[in-house]
This record gives C-alpha cells, structure tokens and sequence, in this order.
C-alpha cells in the first residue's frame, strides 16, 4: 500500500451568526440555556486504496469519519455546566470515501452547535459535499458531480451575501471546470444560489488547497486564483456576486498576503 497521505489537523471554519450573543443573554437574565452535543473536533480514519483517483497526490483516501462531540448539561439555574464528551464514527459502504484533506467545523444551520463539512466520493458518480450532524447523521449534501474521478475543492462557509443563513463555497472540478459553486443552507436543505467561472484553488497532486474565507470587514471574501493561475481573485457579494482582481499570483505567500487583515 502506497504512503498514507499527508492530512492536515482539523481548523474551524469561520462561520458568522447572528444569533451568536443569544446564549449570553439568556445567562444574563437568569436562564439556564439549553444545550445539545456539538462537534469539537473530527478527523478521518481507515485509510483505504480503493478509489484510486490520486487528485491529493496519492492513492489514499478514508472509510471512516472520527467526530468528537460535547455535551454541556447544567445542573440548575446559573450552575457551571458539566461537559461530557463522545465519540462517533461514520463508515462509508465500500463504494465511497472521503476524498478530502480535513474535516470541517462548522454551525451550519446556526443554532449553537456544530456540524461537520466533509467532501465524499463515490466510485460511480464523484464527488459531493456532505454535511454531518453531532449524531453522524447526514443532513444534508450536494449531488455528485456525476462520474467517478470528478472532485471538488472546498473555499470555505460564512454568510456570503448577507441574508442570514450560511453559505458554502467550493470549487467544481478545480483541474477541469473551474467553477465557484455557491450554495446556501436554509431549512435544512443545500440550494446552489450562485456559480462563477474560471476559478480555481487546486492543482493536480497538491496536499493543500490554495483558497479561503478572508473575514476582515463586514463583507466576506472568497479568494481564490484564477483559471490559469496568474492571478488572485476576490470574490464577495454586495448587491451582486462581483470578482476583484487582487494582484500576481506568483504562490503560497502571495496568497497568503492576500488573506492577511
């Protein structure tokens, strides 16, 4: 069996909510709010070879999907909760992997606790973008791309355009379509609300996606490169999806500078 490849530890994605004081208030006025498991940390595990696509540099991908999660219950009114903590994990069928470098940490719909982002291949059809609860449960995904050894590349998840409900960006077929795809949550479901073209954020055998979520004002920005790799481009969402050229491309820390506050 070829090396394990190279995974990245598990980041939390940066994830607005507009509800994010509610908790505090609630312990400001005397109520006890009440709180369910959440994802504090995930990882993937059981390596396996069978999908062979080798987009990350190798012939590795993961069966399984390790997710640790916490509980707070309190006891009475304004009494320091006691955290217990758990862990699942999710086995794929034989017919999929995680073709992805990290699992990631987000609140995706919102209400204090967190799920877990994750790109799932399937040998038939491709790759999706799959959404995990607490529980291991899958609540929610994209569909496949359509045919096997088809990937996507996850840029990250925010409320993009302002409305309230999180929005998950990746790019389709980074190598060959290079295409933003933007989707919403809202009620449970994944709605596509946006595509734009000739962008991209990996390359053929990279361990490492070349995007991300610049949070720095109260407009989020996706940045990314362009389809040929010369330059960096910002995309962000005022009255409408707009591209902003942000200079030469010329690596990692041209990137890097790029998303730096």
């Amino acid at each position: 069996m070829p090396p394990k490849a190279p995974r990245l530890p598990v980041r939390i994605w940066q994830c607005r909510a507009r509800g994010a004081l509610l908790g505090l208030y609630a312990w400001l006025a005397g109520v006890a709010p009440a709180i369910s498991d959440t994802a504090i940390s995930a990882r993937f595990t059981e390596p396996t070879d069978r999908y062979a696509h080798g987009v990350l540099g190798d012939d590795i991908e993961y069966g399984a999907l390790e997710i640790k999660t916490s509980n707070a219950a309190s006891q009475g009114l304004l009494i320091q909760p006691v955290y217990k903590y758990s862990t699942i994990t999710i086995k794929l069928p034989l017919d999929r992997v995680f073709e992805d470098l990290e699992p990631r940490i987000v609140d995706i719909d919102q209400d204090g606790t967190s799920e877990v982002i994750v790109v799932e291949s399937s040998v038939y059809e491709g790759a999706q973008l799959a959404i995990y609860d607490s529980r291991g449960e899958k609540i929610a995904a994209t569909p496949h791309i359509g045919t096997r050894f088809r990937w996507l590349a996850p840029v990250g998840a925010a409320d993009l355009d302002g409305d309230g409900n999180v929005e998950i960006a990746y790019v389709d077929r980074p190598h060959l379509a290079k295409t933003l795809r933007i989707w919403r949550f809202e009620n449970g479901k994944l709605t596509e609300i946006a595509s734009l073209p000739n962008l991209t954020n990996h390359r053929i055998g990279e361990d490492f996606i070349s995007s991300g979520l610049n949070d720095c004002s109260d407009t989020p920005e996706l940045i990314l490169v362009n389809g040929n790799w010369t330059r960096i481009i910002s995309v962000s969402h005022v009255n409408e999806w707009a591209t902003t050229d942000l200079g030469p491309f010329t690596g990692p820390k041209s990137l890097k500078r790029a998303m730096t506050c």
